[in-house]
């Protein structure tokens, strides 16, 4: 593929050149020459292909009816990129846990659980959820995010004793969710 820039000869021209190339012109005006593709029609998938597949048509189908979402038009402002394209890339991309600081919790309430999550578009919602050694649920909440950094603040509502697990689950706009569990000790 080639991206030609200034050209008088394609300036402008999009279509097909005979049965070799393909001429575009993308959405930042920049024209794109690339060979033509060659489909084989008796072609038989993997079910490995067959699967990417399906989750690429439930990430079309989802593109489709999300592409007008504020996150999804200014993440593509400026860019090539369309809405739609930023829908779909964010549908193949779960949200990640970069980090859960329990420097600031002790154990008691009022204290703070920082939760540094990540994706490519946006964190939808983080939740944490605090048990025991046996895994019984003392509390759980949802925690909020700091306005001036990436990180998201739980503040703790009851004391806990012993060696509690801290289980925070990250969901972003499609719906997936990347869960991570710390021990305070």
């Amino acid at each position: 593929m080639a991206k030609v820039r200034n050209n008088v000869v394609v300036r402008g021209l999009s279509g097909s050149f005979g049965e070799q190339m393909i001429i575009k012109i993308d959405k930042a005006g920049r024209t794109i020459i690339s060979n033509k593709p060659e489909f084989n029609e008796n072609r038989v998938f993997t079910p490995a292909q067959q699967a990417q597949q399906e989750k690429f048509r439930e990430g079309v189908a989802y593109a489709k009816e999300t592409k007008d979402l504020q996150a999804y038009v200014d993440k593509a402002k400026g860019t090539p990129m369309h809405p739609y394209n930023v829908a779909l890339a964010d549908w193949f991309h779960a949200p990640e846990i970069k980090e859960i600081d329990l420097s600031d919790w002790t154990g008691q309430a009022d204290q703070y659980i920082r939760i540094l999550a990540m994706d490519d578009v946006q964190v939808a919602q983080v939740s944490v959820v605090i048990t025991d050694e046996q895994d019984a649920v003392l509390e759980q909440g949802s925690a909020v995010k700091d306005d001036v950094s990436p990180w998201w603040i739980y503040t703790t509502k009851t004391t806990t004793a012993g060696n509690p697990k801290v289980l925070v689950s990250v969901e972003d706009l499609p719906g997936h969710i990347t869960e991570m569990t710390k021990n305070l000790n």
